[in-house]
């Protein structure tokens, strides 16, 4: 926290002539110091209106807006950064810092959303996450923000209700389930809200471990668990279609590590 310091005394000319009867000699109070007021942390339920990029950077200055307004976003979680490690200080843009922040994040919103690991992967609400700037930081901020987005469509964000806490309850992915425009890795597939015009629906989440399985063993590893449910839910047992998505390397390092089974709406 910066404290701002102000004062001045003044001297004596070291003469005993009338010197404690001089203005001009006698001591001046130090004033009090002054201390910066500390800035207000996020707080939970809030909502903001925030773009794409926006949503996907570390940072953010945009002001909450009333929840009953269109907004984007909305804050699930606020708590103090882990900055600490081993007995250091680590610097708010630490890679240590922002994935344990992130961690933090994606294990909270699916309570907050109302379902399960499972119901939170078949929808298109995902977590972002936000701390202060590295000047915030070194004036002595140190919270998060978790919120939760949903991504409706191709980099585009979907206006929330005015709370999204037990979203996914009941009947929520009804519209904020994750559906694809054509089938997936057809041409003209995207993978959009089925409150929106679909033809194929995400409906089961395949596990693949606690570490990347490989290309190869991904690929195969949702094909009966996704033929399956696919089979389940078709009114022909005998003919019916399927599909079945697997993360790459890079996307299991940004956080998709479970594979995708798929089936027409």
């Amino acid at each position: 926290m910066a404290a701002a310091l102000a004062g001045c005394t003044g001297g004596s000319d070291g003469s005993d002539d009338g010197a404690a009867d001089d203005p001009s000699t006698s001591a001046t109070p130090t004033a009090k110091p002054t201390t910066a007021a500390p800035a207000e942390r996020p707080a939970p339920g809030a909502c903001y209106d925030l773009g794409f990029e926006e949503a996907l950077a570390p940072t953010v200055t945009n002001e909450a807006v009333d929840c009953a307004a269109d907004h984007t976003a909305q804050t699930y979680a606020v708590g103090q950064l882990a900055t600490y490690a081993d007995g250091h200080l680590l610097a708010v843009d630490d890679p240590a810092v922002q994935a344990g922040l992130g961690e933090t994040c994606r294990s909270s919103l699916a309570e907050y959303v109302g379902g399960d690991t499972d119901a939170l992967r078949l929808s298109v609400l995902r977590p972002v996450w936000f701390s202060p700037s590295i000047e915030a930081s070194d004036a002595g901020e140190d919270w998060y923000r978790c919120d939760v987005i949903a991504v409706v469509d191709d980099a585009t964000l979907g206006t929330l209700p005015p709370t999204m806490e037990g979203a996914l309850a009941g009947d929520g992915l009804t519209s904020l389930g994750l559906c694809g425009t054509a089938a997936p890795g057809a041409d003209g597939f995207r993978r959009i809200a089925c409150g929106l015009e679909h033809s194929w629906r995400a409906i089961d989440v395949v596990d693949l471990g606690s570490s990347y399985p490989g290309e190869d063993a991904a690929s195969s590893a949702g094909s009966a668990q996704c033929q399956s449910a696919a089979g389940e839910l078709a009114s022909d047992v005998l003919d019916y279609e399927w599909g079945y998505e697997w993360p790459t390397q890079e996307q299991w390092d940004a956080g998709q590590t479970y594979g995708l089974c798929w089936a027409p709406a």
